[in-house]
């Protein structure tokens, strides 16, 4: 067996041990990159010029991007553990590590955002053909070496230069066990334990199952972030291009401070070594600590859940992966709001953050009892986030922390509640997902705030021509120019005409049904006077993807919340300038997607029609509620499904999808 690095992978347990490092340095990054994040300075109000601003803005995008891909490389390594047998692993040292855990030149410390910190972000990822030194705050004090042994029984933890040199000694023990043992052997773990595409919008998620399926997850982590120098949106160039415009901001403005003066290392109690800490003793600040950490913690129980519990229902999955969703979402509100916080008297210059502290234990819960604790849980955190609210509105506190800190609170409590009621209507786990393939209505789960406006129906730019047979609508907005009309009806669809350019009374009544029903987008459609044949709801709801082109639909569709007929052609390359429909500025714009994809989950639905609802969410996807099956452009099945969220910025790498590159890429769209 061949060792890399001093690190030996002969066994599967040596080979679990290695991805539990692994895992605990994906959790260790994502940490760092969001509480760097959180003490950013928003506005001009801080002291921002208005290219500041709008710099700071963007880092903060990126940085939580990149955090997220941190969270997608944490969730595929999970994969891969449970893929071969293993439970995942959640827990990871408190901040800041202590030496041992890992190589002595991986510092581990929580630190507010500022030149150094960034350079020390750059030097986390950098490629092992780079030799860069670390950021001039973030002291290499012990020297060591980390031995990895061959021949032995116990796994032990060997030493590398940079997180991708972990990652290719995981391939090799990976290729090397599954020639040794048999893949079949190997992976022996069930894919419904694990979180794959269907599941989240997370970066290039994969479920695992065999050895080519765990080294694309590996490729995805290495070309995502560590070791990857040509690849211009890795996280080593994204931070290089971040500091690279900080030293650029700052010859113009030697006083630019993009952060709040946040706590190195902040701590919930009086630490032993108070060396590179801060304890937070200001009561609300401390307060604010404790809920932001409990909200933290509760999210890695969940995901324990989810990862704990073969036979659960597709509802109850999916409960609980948007319950992480919220829980994140929650911390993060309550983070932020700590860092306008003073962290102490004794340090008044000082502001607070959150430590990310850990339990001892984050063993899952009994599946007969989990919703009963998880229930009981959350009614404890809203009970105490009341008393908070009654405390905070009954104190005096400094003018500029008191909006946000309030709403902050606000915002969270209301979609705990949500949550609550969510988990306690989550169906047992011996339900199975077969049993629930297709998600009933009153069940479908809504813990995202969706603000939307009806989309505009208003006939103010439909030409009509009618007959005594048939009315013949056309809403130029909508087309797509896909050309059944004018190319099977030419003595109708009269085009480059000037004036009046439809002519209903040239055909028969019967034909030009059938032809105004081939309009993809729904630009054309009828109304027969006769008697004759309506357009028929559709038996089959279709969503056909058009080669580096628009989303094509045919069933009884809500777009936005407003009633938009049978058939609509929906952007998914970003440009349109009539979202969410298409307007042909994929072309102008280069989009390249492809509309033949790998297919997915292709199981059939127990109910293939009714309504289907399409919501944009602001500034991300479509959300899909409803039966729906994905074709490629020839027809081939791609994903059945009851609900999905699919792409719309023109960015994922696992199109259709969303993965959540709208968030890295600056995608804005707000639904008001």
């Amino acid at each position: 067996m061949k060792t890399r690095n001093n690190f030996a992978i002969e066994s599967r347990i040596q080979l679990f041990s290695a991805l539990v490092e692994a895992s605990e340095i994906e959790h260790n990054l994502m940490c760092l990159y969001l509480y760097s994040m959180f003490g950013l300075k928003r506005s001009s109000k801080e002291g921002f010029s208005e290219k500041e601003t709008i710099a700071v803005n963007r880092w903060r995008k990126v940085i939580l991007g990149v955090a997220l891909e941190e969270m997608n490389h944490l969730t595929l390594v999970s994969n891969i553990m449970s893929s071969i047998g293993c439970a995942p692993n959640f827990m990871r040292p408190n901040f800041p590590s202590s030496p041992g855990p890992y190589p002595a030149g991986l510092i581990i410390e929580l630190a507010p955002f500022n030149l150094s910190t960034i350079e020390h972000f750059i030097y986390l990822e950098r490629p092992k053909d780079q030799d860069l030194q670390d950021g001039n705050e973030f002291l290499h004090n012990h020297e060591y070496t980390r031995l990895s042994e061959k021949g032995r029984l116990m796994p032990s933890s060997g030493d590398y230069q940079t997180v991708g040199e972990l990652y290719e000694c995981i391939r090799e023990g990976l290729i090397e066990l599954s020639e040794k043992m048999g893949e079949e052997q190997l992976f022996c773990g069930s894919r419904k334990l694990q979180i794959g595409p269907l599941d989240s919008t997370l970066p290039g998620l994969t479920l695992v199952g065999s050895l080519q399926e765990a080294l694309k997850a590996i490729d995805t982590i290495i070309s995502q972030g560590e070791g990857a120098t040509d690849i211009e949106d890795s996280h080593f160039q994204r931070f290089l291009g971040i500091k690279n415009e900080y030293l650029e901001l700052l010859k113009e403005n030697p006083k630019f401070e993009p952060s709040r003066p946040s706590a190195r290392n902040p701590v919930m109690r009086k630490p032993l070594n108070p060396e590179n800490r801060v304890w937070i003793t200001e009561p609300l600040a401390a307060r604010y600590m404790d809920l932001a950490n409990t909200l933290y913690v509760l999210m890695l129980r969940v995901l324990v859940q989810i990862y704990s519990i073969d036979e659960r229902s597709s509802i109850s999955k999916k409960i609980l992966i948007d319950s992480s969703y919220t829980l994140m979402h929650g911390m993060a509100n309550i983070a932020e709001a700590l860092t306008f916080l003073k962290s102490s008297e004794e340090h008044p210059e000082i502001l607070s953050g959150m430590s990310f502290a850990m339990v001892r234990s984050l063993a899952p819960l009994e599946r007969n009892s989990e919703k009963k604790i998880l229930s009981e849980r959350i009614k404890e955190i809203l009970e105490n986030m009341k008393e908070l609210e009654i405390g905070l509105s009954e104190s005096k506190f400094q003018a500029s922390a008191a909006d946000y800190t309030l709403d902050s609170l606000i915002r969270t409590r209301n979609d705990l509640q949500k949550m609550h009621t969510e988990i306690t209507k989550m169906p047992d786990p011996e339900i199975t997902s077969k049993s629930s393939a297709a998600l009933p209505e009153d069940n479908s789960v809504k813990l995202e705030s969706i603000k939307v406006k009806p989309t505009n129906t208003e006939e103010t730019d439909i030409e009509v021509s009618e007959t005594d047979a048939i009315r013949l609508e056309f809403e130029g907005k909508k087309c797509i120019h896909s050309r059944h009309c004018v190319t099977e009806l030419p003595n109708v669809f009269k085009a480059n005409t000037p004036g009046k350019w439809i002519f209903a009374e040239n055909t028969d009544p019967n034909i030009l049904s059938m032809v105004a029903r081939e309009c993809p987008s729904g630009a054309i459609r009828f109304k027969r006077k006769d008697g004759g044949t309506e357009e028929p709801i559709p038996d089959v709801n279709i969503l056909r993807l058009r080669e580096n082109g628009p989303y094509a639909l045919l069933a009884d569709l809500t777009i936005d919340n407003a009633e938009v007929g049978y058939r609509a052609t929906l952007c998914r390359c970003g440009q349109s300038k009539n979202k969410p429909f298409c307007d042909g500025a994929h072309v102008d714009a280069g989009f390249s997607a492809s509309g033949e994809p790998l297919s997915m989950q292709v199981d059939a639905l127990a109910v293939r029609n009714g309504k289907l609802k399409i919501n944009r969410l602001n500034d991300g996807p479509y959300h899909v509620q409803g039966n729906i099956e994905i074709c490629a452009g020839t027809g081939r099945l791609v994903l059945r499904t009851s609900e999905v969220k699919l792409c719309r910025c023109g960015q994922s790498k696992n199109k259709p999808l969303c993965d959540g590159s709208h968030i890295g890429a600056g995608f804005i769209d707000r639904v008001e």
